[in-house]
C-alpha cells in the first residue's frame, strides 16, 4: 500500500513536471518561429509582435484571478480547464491561415496558461508534504524547467525549419491531451472549503487593472515613454489597481485577502521576483538575436547554442535545497543574484566580429547558474509562508510579479539598446551589426545593473527570518514560463557581412 501510494504521487510528479515542461516549451519555442510567421501570414513589421503580446497580456492580465479561482473552484478543476483551453488553442494557433487567427489563439493560450500555472504550483505543494519529498519534487521541478528552455530554443529551431512554424504549436496538442486524461486519476482536488463567496469587482476590476498594465508596457517603446498616451493609459492601469486594493479592504470574500502581505518573506521575495525576471526577460530576447541578426546563426544552432544556459538552470536549481538548508534563503537569493548580474555585466563586452566561444558561452553559463539560485529562492519566499488554502493565491501573485517584471524589463531595455543603436547609426556608424551590437551591450549592462539593485535590496526586504528557513521549501522554478512580450529590434541595414 505504501508502494502503491509512493508510486501514485511520483507519477502525479511527473504529470505536473510534464506540464510545467510543455508551459517553459511554449513561452520560447514561438520566438525561434517568428520570422517564418510574419512571412508565411505576411504579417506587417509592425504587427507580428502581437503573437507574443497577445499571449502576454491574457497570461498577465489573469494570474491573480486564475490563482485565486484555483483555491476557490478547485485546483484540479482549473488546471483541467487551463489545459483544455491550451490545447484547444494550440491546435487552432497551428491551423491558423490569417495573422488575426493566429493573435487569437494566442491570446487564447495565455487564458489557459493563466489557469494552469498557479493551480499547478498550488497542486505540487498539496501534493507533497514539506520535507524532503517536497525537496526532491522541486529539484525535479527546477531541472524540468531548465530543460523545457532548452527545449523550446532547439525544438522550435528544428520545427521550423524541417516542419513548418504550425509544428512549434501543435506540440502542445499531444503533451495537454495526455494531461486532461491523467489528472483525474492522479491529483486531488483541493480547494478552500472555507470560501463562502466570489469577488466580482475585485476580479474585475484587478484582471482590467493588471492586463491594461501590461499593455502599456508593451506599447511604451513605440509610443514614447512621456506620451500622453502611455502617461493617461499607466495613469487609468494605476488607478484600477488602487481601486481593487480598495475593493479589498471592503469586500466580504476579497479575491486577495489582504492579510497575505503581512509575511515579510512572501512581500519581499514577491519584490525581488519582479526585478529578477525583468533582468533576465532582456536576455533571453536578446540572445537570439545577436546570434541570428550579428553572428549569422540559424534558427537550429541558435536554439542549440541557449543549450548550456538552460543546463546551468536546471543543474543548479536542483541543487539549490540544498544551499537554502546551509546558506539560508536570503544568503542564498543574494548570491544569485550578484552572480546573475555578473554574468549579464560580462555578455554585456560581446563584440560584433564574436563567436559562441569567445562572446556566448562563458556568460551565459555564469547566467545560468545565478539565475538558478535567483529563481528557485524567489519562489520559496513568494510561497511557501502562505497558509495551505491560499496556495493558489500566493502563486498566482508570484507569478503576476514576474509577469509584469518581464513586461517592464523587455520594455526598458529595449528602449535603451535601440537609443544607442540609433545614436551609433547617427554617428557614422554604417556597419548594422556593430550598430546592432552597440544597442545589445547597453541593454545588457542595463539588465546586469536590475539583478545587482535586486541582490542588494535582498538584504533589506527579507531582513525578518532571513537565515530561519526550516519551514520554507524550494518550489520550483517559473520565471521560464514567462513569456516576454516581443518589440521590434533594429534591423540590419545594408551589408553586414563586413564587420
Amino acid at each position: 500500500m505504501i508502494m502503491t501510494y509512493a508510486s501514485r504521487r511520483g507519477l502525479a510528479l511527473a504529470l505536473l513536471a510534464a506540464t510545467q515542461f510543455v508551459l517553459v516549451l511554449d513561452a520560447s519555442i514561438v520566438g525561434v518561429a517568428m520570422p517564418s510567421i510574419g512571412t508565411d501570414l505576411k504579417f506587417a513589421p509592425g504587427d507580428l509582435s502581437w503573437v507574443a503580446n497577445a499571449y502576454t497580456l491574457t497570461f498577465g492580465g489573469l494570474l491573480l484571478l486564475g490563482g485565486r479561482a484555483a483555491d476557490l473552484v478547485g485546483r484540479r478543476r482549473m488546471f483541467m480547464l487551463g489545459m483544455a483551453l491550451f490545447a484547444a488553442a494550440s491546435l487552432a494557433g497551428g491551423l491558423a491561415t490569417t495573422g488575426g487567427m493566429l493573435v487569437a489563439a494566442r491570446a487564447a493560450q495565455g487564458i489557459g496558461a493563466a489557469l494552469v500555472s498557479p493551480a499547478a504550483l498550488s497542486l505540487v505543494m498539496t501534493v507533497f508534504p514539506a520535507g524532503p519529498e517536497r525537496n526532491r519534487a522541486m529539484g525535479v521541478f527546477g531541472a524540468v524547467a531548465g530543460a523545457g528552455g532548452a527545449a523550446g530554443s532547439i525544438l522550435g529551431g528544428m520545427l521550423t525549419q524541417w516542419l513548418g512554424w504550425e509544428a512549434t504549436l501543435w506540440v502542445n496538442v499531444p503533451i495537454g491531451l495526455a494531461a486532461l486524461a491523467l489528472a483525474p486519476r492522479l491529483l486531488p482536488e483541493a480547494s478552500d472549503r472555507t470560501a463562502r463567496g466570489f469577488d466580482l469587482p475585485g476580479a474585475l476590476t484587478a484582471t482590467a487593472g493588471l492586463a491594461l498594465l501590461v499593455y502599456t508596457l508593451v506599447e511604451a517603446d513605440g509610443s514614447g515613454w512621456t506620451s500622453p498616451r502611455t502617461l493617461g493609459l499607466g495613469a487609468l492601469a494605476v488607478a484600477l489597481i488602487g481601486l481593487f486594493f480598495l475593493i479589498e479592504t471592503r469586500a466580504a470574500h476579497p479575491l486577495v485577502p489582504l492579510n497575505i502581505f503581512r509575511q515579510p518573506v512572501l512581500r519581499g521575495s514577491n519584490v525581488v521576483a519582479l526585478l529578477t525576471v525583468m533582468a533576465m526577460a532582456p536576455l533571453f530576447f536578446y540572445l537570439t538575436f545577436y546570434m541570428q541578426q550579428v553572428l549569422g546563426f540559424g534558427p537550429v544552432r541558435a536554439g542549440m547554442a541557449q543549450l548550456p544556459l538552460a543546463l546551468a538552470i536546471a543543474v543548479t536549481a536542483g541543487a539549490a535545497g540544498a544551499l537554502i538548508a546551509r546558506l539560508g534563503l536570503r544568503a542564498t537569493m543574494a548570491t544569485g543574484l550578484a552572480v546573475t548580474a555578473a554574468g549579464l555585466a560580462w555578455f554585456s563586452r560581446m563584440s560584433a566580429s564574436g563567436g559562441f566561444l569567445t562572446d556566448v558561452l562563458g556568460p551565459t553559463l555564469v547566467i545560468g547558474v545565478g539565475a538558478g539560485l535567483a529563481f528557485v529562492t524567489t519562489t520559496v519566499g513568494a510561497t511557501s509562508a502562505a497558509r495551505p488554502e491560499q496556495a493558489g493565491l500566493a502563486s498566482g501573485l508570484f507569478n503576476t510579479a514576474q509577469q509584469v517584471g518581464g513586461s517592464l524589463g523587455l520594455a526598458a531595455v529595449v528602449a535603451i539598446s535601440t537609443a544607442r543603436t540609433t545614436g551609433a547609426l547617427a554617428d557614422g556608424e554604417r556597419v548594422a551589426a556593430v550598430a546592432l551590437t552597440d544597442g545589445y551591450r547597453a541593454g545588457m549592462l542595463a539588465a546586469a545593473a536590475v539583478a545587482l539593485a535586486a541582490s542588494l535590496l535582498t538584504a533589506v526586504l527579507l531582513r525578518h527570518r532571513a537565515n530561519a528557513t526550516p519551514d520554507l521549501e524550494p518550489a520550483p522554478v517559473s520565471a521560464p514560463v514567462i513569456e516576454p512580450a516581443a518589440k521590434p529590434v533594429p534591423e540590419p541595414i545594408g551589408d553586414t557581412t563586413t564587420i
